[in-house]
């Protein structure tokens, strides 16, 4: 269908939804359920619960381990690939479709969606199947998704724009869990924030690159059809990606788990109870109040990267040219103060590893704090430069989400970590999700007052972390509350 539009610029709107494309589609839902099916590993034996998989701390990296962040890079550079394509495929979709702003937002509303839900099921998936399965599952609804490029319907794509989301939202957090699990304590704060960086600004360069060299030959089309050789690519390269030995002990399956701890250099301990008066500084339990309150700090902060990100900076150039600056003054301004973005990863890493995970973490929100108390400052008089504010919520939330998913990894045991890490990922995109609602209804504020409402909740996450949160800079990973590795 896709090159039957060979003659017409590669637009198929109006084309029939025959009968080849609704069975193409039913194929793809079965098949997923399918390979779902397949993945799906035996029940918990309960078997080795008490056992402590532990990466020999001052061992040097293997090149199994930096064989393992190079995959993981590529998958998080695929996967970030998928939502940040859409802003280069809305210009040709609103022409082809013939269809307005608001009416074209609804693509990316459904995309965000998907990713919010995505980002909590996957999480639960990847404690239930294991993290490969779920890597490879994602992978899997990829091909699977790229019939979009050859979706004839506006209404169609927008739904199979919310399975991509869906399918791209869980990537991220079961990275960050199982690069968690594989890497020795001393290396796994920079590796974690380092991949998880690069993975980022690498998928938002790879979706610009391909664009600018794919767009003008096929269409916007193709970055849809993209889904199909980068999905594939993703499963071909699960070869190199391992099952977390945490999760096959857990799951009774020690000869493989024997095979991953022996390519890893990992070590097994058996873990006692510690008596109370030993336990690790701040080592919260499942449940109760400090559960709660971390996770609901680590939650604030995602929302406020989400509405900052997806929000505030979207809406900030607009606004801009309102006050009569000029649209090239405006442009120059963000694509100045993003440069900052690539550095700042590194200096994340940096400090997330060698000063404090949990406080390199609150240092990021309150330089978000910093920005946006100077777009407050910059409402009160007009003609004050943006840049400095501007460049320091750049810098503040690029920092936040390189190091905010691995620091939720570390933070929660095994039995839950897909799911937590999920919970904040999907948060990071819920702030996004109800900016791009707002940008829809046209109801967007005032820069001021926008700046005054993610103030609030920033700060009470800044709050938050700084009572609950716990170190985990340079320790084990606690895979159950109140056991020590003996």
């Amino acid at each position: 269908m896709f090159l039957m539009g060979r003659a017409s610029h590669w637009q198929l709107a109006g084309m029939a939804m025959d009968t080849p494309m609704l069975a193409g589609m039913a194929l793809i839902v079965g098949g997923v359920a399918v390979a779902a099916y397949g993945l799906l590993p035996s029940a918990p034996t309960g078997e080795d619960s008490d056992i402590a998989v532990v990466p020999p701390d001052e061992a040097p990296l293997s090149r199994a381990h930096w064989a393992l962040m190079a995959v993981l890079v590529i998958a998080l550079v695929i996967d970030v690939m998928k939502p940040a394509s859409l802003g280069f495929t809305i210009p040709g979709m609103k022409k082809e479709y013939g269809i307005g702003g608001p009416t074209a937002s609804i693509v990316p509303f459904f995309a965000l969606t998907g990713t919010v839900v995505g980002s909590i099921l996957w999480g639960a998936i990847a404690d239930r199947y294991g993290r490969k399965a779920t890597i490879l599952l994602s992978a899997v609804m990829f091909v699977g998704t790229s019939i979009c490029g050859a979706m004839p319907s506006f209404a169609w794509n927008a739904g199979m724009c919310f399975m991509m989301g869906a399918a791209a939202g869980g990537m991220l957090p079961v990275t960050y869990a199982l690069l968690a699990e594989m890497m020795p304590s001393r290396h796994r704060g920079w590796s974690l924030v380092l991949v998880g960086g690069l993975g980022s600004v690498g998928g938002y360069l790879a979706a610009s690159g391909l664009s600018a060299l794919l767009q003008p030959l096929f269409g916007w089309r193709i970055l849809w059809l993209l889904n199909l050789p980068t999905g594939l690519l993703l499963v071909s390269l699960g070869a190199l990606i391992p099952e977390s030995a945490r999760f096959l002990l857990a799951h009774g399956r020690q000869d493989e788990a024997r095979a991953v701890m022996a390519r890893f250099g990992a070590a097994v301990r058996r873990a006692v109870p510690r008596p109370p008066s030993d336990q690790p500084e701040r080592l919260q339990p499942l449940r109760g109040g400090a559960f709660t309150g971390k996770l609901l700090a680590l939650s604030l902060a995602a929302i406020c990267y989400g509405l900052i990100n997806f929000g505030l900076l979207l809406w900030l150039p607009a606004e801009l040219v309102r006050r009569g600056a000029s649209v090239a003054l405006t442009s120059r301004l963000l694509a100045e103060s993003a440069l900052i973005a690539f550095p700042t990863i590194f200096a994340a890493a940096f400090f997330y590893s060698r000063w404090s995970a949990k406080w390199s973490v609150a240092a990021s929100l309150g330089v978000t704090l910093l920005g946006l108390a100077g777009l407050f400052w910059l409402e009160a008089d007009p003609r004050r430069s943006p840049v400095l504010p501007v460049a320091l919520l750049i810098v503040g939330t690029n920092a936040l989400i390189a190091m905010l998913l691995p620091y939720t990894a570390e933070s929660f045991p095994l039995a839950i970590r897909g799911r937590t890490t999920g919970v904040v990922a999907a948060c990071s995109k819920a702030g996004g999700l109800f900016a791009q609602l707002l940008a829809i209804l046209a109801l967007v504020p005032a820069l001021g007052l926008v700046s005054l409402a993610v103030t609030l909740p920033t700060l009470f996450a800044v709050l938050l972390l700084a009572r609950f949160g716990r170190e985990t800079r340079g320790r084990e990973l606690h895979d159950s509350p109140g056991l020590a590795a003996a």
